[in-house]
């Protein structure tokens, strides 16, 4: 056990890692070789250097962040009429100042394919989920919810965070329709769309990344399991205790409902839709060398494909389903206008991340990792951060993270550190409702069934921080301390 002492220092330094991206400087860095949206590696600086983005390019970023914080609690009407163009605009000042003033049109182009491959997964799978009916006509208990979010977590796995998510939620709203609470839904954030899904690189896109660069299929799984079942099994017994207590309170008043038992699935075809999904994650000229590529377009065959699905899913879907499910496209129109404001405005953070991580990457130690890849997993795009985190970590032992064979090696001789930033980036995507796309569409569904859900302070100060962090140290502290 490492001394007082010495914990101190190593955390003062995660917190300056994470400070040095406030007090940024205008050095140059080299051009660096990324895989595109369809896996290939290409060159997305020119081969100048370039100069660092201005740190106060960081307030758009920021601005955004407060208004989708603010917005829904102290302007309401404004915000929910308006945050389309805000999101846009703020979107239009970074872009505008990397095209006019930096001549930086690679970044721009390399973060619209990256959006595009974004909304095309979480829009298919999110109106195939919706052709989808799951009706459980039994009492809603705390074990019931227990297997319901385990059950969650295990599928994420294999549909993804985004795909579990929104074939659950509406069916678990239903089952607790009689007593449905807040907590439900922040539980169902944190297992089901977040920590469920650090098992395999489909689980969530960080981890596909990963797979893109060349750490094997089956590592996560390997390595990551004896952290991921304990966590889950923590979450879930919490959930039990607090589902429970919330039973007992609501006996008093509550009448005896009958309940059939019965269980009910509608929307089988909309499984093969949901499957060839899943497949066409593959379908990346980094992964599968047949499959051609369509550069210099921002799009791949996968996300033609994604969108063709959007399209067939819905036309074909049965409306009653549909009216069933209650559903409509708000919830992901909603995610699409912020998250392109998200992922512009973003980008002038990113960069300096990654420069600054390259610069002190000798100086960061697992935990450093940990927590700097964590905090920033949270408010950033938890991908690019897992992505600038490992290139750092591999620049501690001279490695190159566009060159397979060195991830290779890497991932053999330096598994902690991979270790440390997969999980990190999975797992604190449930601290902030933008930490993970599915969190914002579980929201906007839940708000959309008449549930208050808290907002994106309220979110953190009562639930995430309280909850979360406490269950985070914990995992540091065993695994990676």
């Amino acid at each position: 056990m490492l001394s007082n002492e010495i914990f101190v220092r190593r955390f003062t330094l995660t917190l300056f890692f994470v400070l040095l991206l406030l007090i940024g400087n205008q050095q140059t860095f080299a051009s660096v070789s990324e895989p595109n949206q369809h896996g290939t590696e290409q060159v997305i600086d020119n081969p100048e250097h370039h100069v660092l983005p201005s740190p106060y390019m960081v307030i758009p970023f920021v601005l955004l962040l407060l208004m989708i914080a603010s917005g829904p609690i102290m302007y309401h009407h404004f915000w929910e009429k308006h945050y389309p163009k805000i999101a846009i605009a703020l979107g239009l000042i970074t872009t505008v100042y990397y095209l006019v003033f930096l001549n930086d049109y690679h970044s721009i182009l390399h973060t619209l394919a990256e959006y595009i491959s974004f909304i095309a997964l979480l829009a298919s799978l999110f109106v195939a989920s919706g052709g989808i009916l799951i009706k459980v006509d039994k009492k809603s208990t705390p074990m019931i919810n227990v297997l319901f979010l385990l059950f969650g977590a295990i599928i994420s796995n294999i549909i993804g965070t985004t795909g579990a998510s929104m074939l659950l939620i509406r069916p678990f709203i239903k089952i607790n329709r009689d007593r449905i609470k807040p907590f439900h839904i922040i539980f169902f954030i944190f297992v089901v769309s977040n920590i469920g899904g650090a098992l395999t690189p489909i689980g969530d896109p960080p981890l596909f990344l990963g797979f893109l660069r060349g750490v094997p299929f089956f590592w996560v799984i390997e390595n990551v399991w004896f952290i991921w079942i304990p966590t889950v099994a923590f979450m879930l017994v919490l959930f039990y205790l607090i589902d429970t207590l919330s039973v007992n309170r609501q006996k008093k008043n509550k009448t005896q409902v009958q309940y059939s038992g019965k269980f009910e699935f509608k929307g089988t075809k909309n499984l093969i839709y949901l499957a060839v999904i899943i497949v066409s994650v593959f379908l990346d000229p980094g992964v599968l060398s047949f499959v051609p590529s369509l550069a210099p377009l921002p799009f791949g065959i996968r996300e033609i494909i994604m969108f063709s699905l959007v399209y067939l899913s819905f036309k074909n879907a049965d409306k009653e389903v549909l009216k069933a499910n209650e559903f409509d496209f708000e919830p992901i129109k909603e995610v699409a206008f912020l998250f392109i404001g998200i992922f512009l405005t973003m980008i002038p953070a990113l960069q300096l991340i990654a420069y600054e991580a390259k610069v002190y990457s000798n100086l960061l130690e697992t935990e450093t990792f940990y927590w700097a890849t964590g905090g920033l997993s949270a408010i950033l795009d938890n991908a690019p951060t897992y992505l600038n985190f490992l290139s750092a970590a591999m620049g501690k032992f001279g490695l190159d993270v566009n060159i397979k064979s060195e991830v290779i090696h890497f991932v053999i001789q330096d598994d902690i550190y991979l270790r440390a930033i997969s999980v990190a980036a999975v797992f604190f995507g449930a601290m902030t409702y933008i930490g993970n796309g599915p969190n914002f569409m579980v929201k906007s569904i839940s708000e959309r069934a008449g549930i208050k859900m808290p907002s994106f302070f309220v979110y953190i100060v009562k639930y995430s921080v309280p909850i979360l962090l406490p269950i985070f140290f914990l995992v540091w502290l065993i695994f990676f301390h």
